[in-house]
């Protein structure tokens, strides 16, 4: 009988180790230059088939157990935030500007220590795991086109897993539910053309200024008047930049956002939602509009069979009691699209400690110990799906 919870701390230090490398040299979104080799020369020298470059710095490494078997892909992001670090860490980053203020330093640290442990009883095993490395999972997404490049097939994956540390859940918790957890994401860029002049002569302008500021309210009807309350949806406007001086009427104004939905019918409809609402507003004060929209997310549903094995595994690992099932978020992840193509399952590690910063905090940290937690997870769902 393999003791898997031995295995995995036998390794705690090189874990730990792993990710205060790793997080020294944050990269952001298609710039994981230095990331990526980091992680191919580990899962080398772990003897594992490695594949770089995928979709420019996504990294594969491939362990067969040389008996036939169904295929797992664990996946892990790689890239950091433009954030500058507020931690006062002895590993604090040194790339200036730069943090993994969300955690995937550990999202790679624990796929890597998973690899190493899984590596150790290969011969346990029947079947193949693919330690999945993308990029740019913040924006503007790498799983799609890592996906694109075959990481799903040869062989073809049939369940995938993956994980994200998280401070809204008590530190020692796994956080796991079936069906909808993430929301659908999408991103809008607007520019409003209007008119400009003199700031004393407004009726010979058409203000962009005043122009976008009514978009900004009439976008948030959609949310008020257009959904069933039932059904949770955000609209938001997140940056606005108009004018040059207190005295000139700006003529032009650009504004971006986002929407977020659960809601499969609003998120296929949302651009056109979106549109529709500009439009009436611009052609009512006598502007003109451009909208760029980007369909960046599907909404990340759990397959009810993986999120039963995963419960089931993170049971052994941290007791019944501590499996949650935590709300659903608005928040966005591209693990989406791995589970379109296969059973998947995204969970939460629970980091959450008094006085603790959140994710995309320049002060964000965590206690390094629960990631054991979280490859000893992977471990069992490993050797359940593959046994």
């Amino acid at each position: 009988m393999i003791d898997v919870h031995q295995l995995v701390s036998e390794h705690k230090q090189r874990i730990i180790t792993t990710r205060r490398e790793l997080h020294r040299i944050p990269e952001t979104a298609y710039t994981e230059k230095k990331t990526s080799a980091y992680v191919a020369d580990y899962l080398n020298n772990e003897g594992l088939d490695v594949q770089t470059g995928i979709a420019r710095y996504g990294v594969m490494g491939l362990l067969n157990t040389g008996r036939p078997g169904p295929a797992l892909m664990i996946r892990a992001d790689m890239d950091a935030l433009p954030l500058k670090e507020d931690t006062g860490l002895s590993f604090a980053s040194e790339h200036e500007g730069v943090m993994h203020a969300c955690g995937h330093d550990a999202h790679m640290a624990m796929v890597l220590g998973a690899a190493t442990a899984l590596n150790r009883i290969k011969g346990e095993l029947k079947g193949t795991i693919k330690f999945l490395f993308q990029p740019a999972e913040e924006g503007p997404g790498g799983a799609k086109p890592m996906i694109e490049a075959g990481v799903m097939e040869n062989p073809t994956v049939d369940f995938s897993i993956g994980c994200h540390v998280w401070p809204d859940l008590p530190a020692g918790t796994i956080g796991v539910r079936a069906g909808p957890f993430l929301a659908a994401m999408d991103r809008f860029d607007i520019k409003i053309i209007g008119q400009g002049g003199h700031g004393a002569m407004p009726h010979l302008c058409v203000d962009a200024l005043e122009v976008g500021s009514q978009v900004v309210n009439a976008l948030q009807r959609i949310v008020s008047r257009h959904m069933d309350p039932f059904e949770p949806t955000v609209v938001t406007v997140g940056t606005f930049h108009a004018g040059t001086a207190f005295n000139i009427i700006s003529g032009e104004a650009e504004l971006s956002g986002t929407t977020r939905t659960f809601d499969l019918n609003f998120w296929k409809s949302s651009q056109q939602r979106v549109e529709k609402i500009i439009r009436g507003v611009c052609e009512s004060m006598g502007a003109d509009f451009e909208l760029k929209y980007a369909f960046a997310y599907p909404p990340t549903i759990n397959d009810e069979f993986m999120a039963d094995v995963v419960g089931r595994c993170a049971a052994m690992v941290v007791g019944q009691e501590n499996v949650l099932e935590p709300n659903k978020t608005m928040g966005g992840e591209d693990f989406s699209f791995y589970a379109q193509k296969s059973k998947g399952c995204f969970f939460f590690l629970g980091v959450g400690r008094k006085d603790g910063a959140p994710v995309h905090n320049p002060k964000f940290d965590f206690n390094e110990e629960h990631m054991l937690l979280g490859v000893e997870t992977y471990c069992r769902v490993a050797m359940e799906l593959l046994k």
